[in-house]
């Protein structure tokens, strides 16, 4: 009986348990986005059981719109986008996980202007950082304690696109690492290129070595990557074209399979297409787009092709959806509204990849970029 018992007491604690992770999240404070506040990384906790979400803590630094977190989760990065007021930088935190507090450690200049992505490599050596206004990417040293030494790699890209308004010379938007961190895929949003580069963790100052460069319909400003998790493909979101371009990779090399709309047959609006991320399954991806559509794309992906079929729309349920992510069980959605001041919890259909508005929601100005973490 008292076996019995045990078991039963055992069960139905397992049955209540439910995984919790912190979320971070990055808001504009100052410049043409400014919110109104000093302190601009906040922490929550996410309850994935339910959705709910918890506040934690917050601290200030200025305009993180974007974020990189550590394979341990003991330290997050944040981009200082400053809008050409002051030069962009690069900032430190540790994250202390049994409280949910960040510490400031240090900043240094991103190598550019307006600094709009950050990636960390798993063995917590590198920051590779996307400037936007600089058109260039630097590489910068991460010491033992986490801190950020000076860039030691800058690389400029030159020339211009089709969009004169837009493209009037390199806007470098993002820098983001292959599934094996072999490859670093470059966006150039103003010169309409995506650049490959091979990366050496154990270089002590050059750790990127240029691939190959792959140009994009002219006029589409490409902005962000995302690699299929276990297929040779990978996925580019434009942000002035608003359509989304598959590549295979080959021998190390992007080959052209398809080019997608990620707007409806009949769109008419004005387009500004933003984020792009793939299910943790590789079923399913998901296009953020702003302009006047403010919503997300829901394509299926062929296993074999690779190609996309579009499924559906969803309205982001606030304007502006710059950046959002999937959690790492692919149950839920989130999305951040820059100009909606909201984060909006979606719960997500692993069979359908169809997205339900939970309406649950963070009230927060001008959040810009999403990143999640187990608490333990």
């Amino acid at each position: 009986m008292r076996l019995t018992c045990l078991v039963s007491l055992l069960l139905l604690s397992l049955s209540g348990f439910s995984q919790q992770y912190y979320l971070f999240v990055g808001c504009y404070t100052e410049g043409p986005f400014k919110n109104g506040e000093t302190k601009g990384l906040f922490v929550y906790r996410f309850d994935e059981a339910t959705g709910d979400l918890t506040p934690v803590s917050s601290i200030a630094t200025d305009n993180p719109s974007y974020l990189a977190l550590s394979a341990d989760g003991k330290f997050v990065y944040s981009v200082n986008e400053t809008d050409g007021a002051k030069p962009g930088g690069v900032s430190a935190f540790s994250f202390d996980k049994a409280t949910g507090k960040l510490t400031f450690i240090n900043k240094q200049a991103s190598g550019g202007d307006d600094p709009a992505y950050i990636s960390v490599d798993r063995s917590r050596k590198w920051a590779i950082v996307a400037n936007y206004g600089g058109g260039n990417y630097s590489a910068l040293p991460i010491r033992s304690d986490g801190s950020l030494a000076p860039a030691t790699e800058t690389i400029q890209d030159e020339g211009s696109g089709a969009n004169k308004a837009r493209q009037e010379k390199a806007h470098v938007h993002s820098t983001i690492f292959s599934p094996s961190e072999k490859l670093l895929a470059v966006c150039d949003l103003g010169t309409d290129k995506i650049t490959l580069l091979h990366f050496n963790p154990a270089a002590t100052t050059r750790p990127l070595a240029r691939d190959s460069t792959i140009s994009v319909t002219p006029g589409s400003g490409p902005r962000h990557t995302a690699f299929d998790p276990g297929k040779p493909f990978v996925y580019a979101i434009d942000e002035l074209s608003g359509t989304v371009d598959a590549y295979r990779i080959t021998a190390g090399k992007f080959v052209p399979i398809q080019r997608i709309s990620s707007h409806p047959r009949d769109y008419k609006g004005d387009i500004g297409s933003a984020d792009i991320h793939i299910s943790p399954d590789g079923r399913f991806l998901y296009a953020s787009n702003r302009g006047d559509a403010n919503s997300l794309a829901i394509f299926s992906i062929d296993p074999i092709s690779g190609h996309l079929t579009l499924k559906g729309f969803q309205s982001t349920q606030g304007r502006t959806p710059r950046n959002f992510l999937i959690d790492p069980t692919g149950r839920w959605l989130l999305v951040a509204n820059q100009n909606g001041k909201n984060v909006v919890v979606f719960k997500r259909d692993v069979a359908t990849g169809a997205l339900t508005d939970t309406h649950k929601r963070i009230e927060l100005p001008a959040p810009v970029c999403l990143k999640m973490e187990p608490v333990k």
